[in-house]
């Protein structure tokens, strides 16, 4: 089982910039894909990014390309999202997840950290 935990939320104005981190821990935690995902008030969840266990392949939301960037460190366990260009629509808790596989979809992550929030103000 693999466990995540989140850090780097916080307020900051529309065109700004924020760094996200993730720590997956776990024996095999460096095998796991993570990925972001948000969810804002009122709406459900939504994918991010994601990146694969080795970090060749990366996966964005049409949302979030050219200004969002998904990195992993593995000797860290650590996954970061820089956040460029923020827009108050990126309000939301943002959280990290861990699975087997690179993919999209909420239901491919068995493994949930307890999210940050993440306020963009106009």
């Amino acid at each position: 089982q693999v466990q995540v935990v989140e850090s780097g939320g916080g307020l900051v104005q529309a065109g700004g910039s924020l760094r996200l981190s993730c720590t997956a821990s776990g024996r095999t935690a460096s095998t796991y894909a993570l990925g972001w995902f948000r969810q804002a008030p009122g709406k459900e969840r939504e994918f991010v990014t994601a990146i694969s266990w080795r970090g060749g392949s990366t996966y964005y939301a049409d949302s979030v390309k050219g200004r969002f960037t998904i990195s992993r460190d593995n000797a860290n366990n650590t996954v970061y999202l820089q956040m460029n260009s923020l827009k108050p629509e990126d309000t939301a808790i943002y959280y990290c997840a861990a699975g087997r596989h690179l993919a999209r979809e909420p239901a491919d992550f068995g493994s949930w950290g307890q999210g940050t929030q993440v306020t963009v103000s106009s």
